[in-house]
């Protein structure tokens, strides 16, 4: 039987990195380091869950970030789950993704492991109800 897979989408980094967490879980890893590539990469593939960064874009005059094009296009993935890491100064920002967008957690930086870690571990036991 196939693994599950987990995108884990990481533009920016500057936090550890979780691989061993995820595979722990019992998951197929597939890093990404840019939204562009991540986007091909969902065209073709339902990930079970997906791991991104929102990283705040002023300069954006439609969107607050390249998340946003990425929630668009899993939208019709009903059973991929969504956690987003972000910073805590951007909450405002980040908000106003939260009002057109759903996901399973948004943890805020510094990312704890242990959160982390119960998050998928509930995003698991879901999947298997």
């Amino acid at each position: 039987m196939a693994k599950p897979i987990l995108l884990s989408i990481v533009e920016l980094g500057g936090y550890p990195d979780f691989k061993d967490l995820y595979e722990g879980l019992g998951y197929e890893v597939v890093v990404i380091q840019q939204m562009r590539k991540a986007l091909r990469f969902l065209k073709n593939t339902q990930p079970s869950v997906i791991v991104a960064e929102f990283n705040f874009q002023s300069d954006f005059r439609d969107r607050t970030s390249s998340l946003e094009s990425m929630l668009a296009s899993i939208q019709r993935y009903q059973k991929t789950r969504v956690i987003v890491f972000y910073e805590k100064e951007y909450k405002h920002q980040f908000e106003k993704l939260e009002q057109r967008f759903s996901f399973d957690a948004a943890l805020t930086f510094p990312i704890s492991e242990s959160k982390l870690e119960n998050v998928l571990e509930y995003s698991t036991t879901s999947d298997s109800s």
